[in-house]
């Protein structure tokens, strides 16, 4: 949609952009901050959050809630993700699903396990989920989950019941639902999912039908019917690693580059080299002082709600020791 587009009414307008979501949680975040925010003005206050929401850099350090509130949200978050730890696919390392937790709650601090589960389920197709990963298996993995997450326990849904041999007609589409609250893959489905899986073409009319009433994001139609003309039987995690793959859904999200760019990053090495030489710019000068200055302007690009939060108990650290100064931001 056209921002510039004179047909396009208000409302669409204002509901597809979430212009008011993000005014009312900026105004939340300055009523709960005003003292803070009162050293540097409203205008500038608003100009950074809503350039931080542009550059994406918004949801760091915010609560889940937050970060999948909105569609630039999600993919601004798998963004950051694969921007912080691309180091860790350079080294080819590989890690469990807990690894992987603990990384994207260095982020987002109650970023819960069920969805990170979910994406380590279709990176090894079954429940193995203590196995090893790749980080671009379960990169792309986590942005199909996390960015569809509602779309896919509906397919989910829709999967079990014809499994069972249930009509698949009376499926609800999940509303606003916390993943607390959401249907766990039972250890039974996980077990018919293994020995048999269902029809392609049935799954395909369901997921198309689906698609016709769906209110939330859902991967393009091309993109669902081509993943499920490959196969004569199918099973629910082959159907989502084979999205996962996809790069059209890749492209469509827009979080990610594609998986033969996915460890070049310029801008960010560039970053990296500009802390480091800030960091290390004399053996005799005072370094961790230099490191807190440094750190401190990572912050003033991210989120403004730790800015505001964060900022005083900062400046507080740096005028005593720095020694502990990398755990305290941890």
């Amino acid at each position: 949609m056209s921002r510039f587009s004179p047909t396009v009414p208000v409302d669409e307008y204002l509901a597809e952009s979430h212009v008011t979501f993000y005014l009312s949680d900026a105004v939340t975040q300055l009523l709960e901050h005003k003292e803070e925010c009162s050293q540097f003005g409203l205008i500038r206050y608003f100009a950074e959050y809503f350039s931080s929401v542009k550059n994406g850099n918004h949801i760091l350090f915010r609560e889940f809630n937050y970060i999948r509130a909105t569609p630039h949200n999600r993919a601004s978050f798998i963004r950051v993700f694969w921007r912080c730890y691309r180091q860790i696919g350079k080294s080819g390392d590989l890690l469990s699903m807990l690894e992987y937790r603990s990384l994207l709650q260095l982020l987002c601090p109650d970023f819960p396990v069920e969805v990170v589960q979910s994406a380590a389920r279709i990176v090894l197709i079954d429940d193995a989920t203590d196995c090893l990963m790749s980080f671009s298996d379960f990169l792309y993995a986590l942005q199909l989950q996390f960015y569809y997450q509602e779309f896919l326990d509906s397919v989910l849904l829709i999967y079990q019941d014809l499994l069972t041999g249930k009509s698949p007609n009376t499926v609800i589409v999940p509303t606003s639902t916390s993943v607390e609250q959401l249907p766990p893959v039972a250890t039974e489905e996980n077990n018919r999912d293994k020995q048999d899986g269902v029809e392609p073409s049935t799954l395909a009319q369901c997921v198309d039908a689906l698609c016709d009433r769906f209110r939330f994001s859902h991967p393009p139609r091309s993109c669902v019917m081509e993943a499920l003309e490959r196969t004569d039987r199918v099973s629910y995690f082959t159907f989502l690693m084979t999205l996962a793959k996809q790069e059209s859904i890749n492209q469509t999200i827009g979080a990610l580059p594609s998986r033969s760019d996915l460890l070049i990053d310029p801008e960010m090495d560039q970053e990296l080299d500009k802390l480091i030489a800030q960091i290390s710019v004399s053996p005799s000068s005072n370094s961790s002082g230099s490191a807190v200055g440094v750190l401190k302007d990572v912050q003033r690009k991210a989120s403004p709600r730790r800015n505001i939060h964060h900022r005083r108990r900062m400046e507080v650290e740096s005028d005593g020791s720095t020694e502990e100064t990398d755990s305290s931001e941890n």
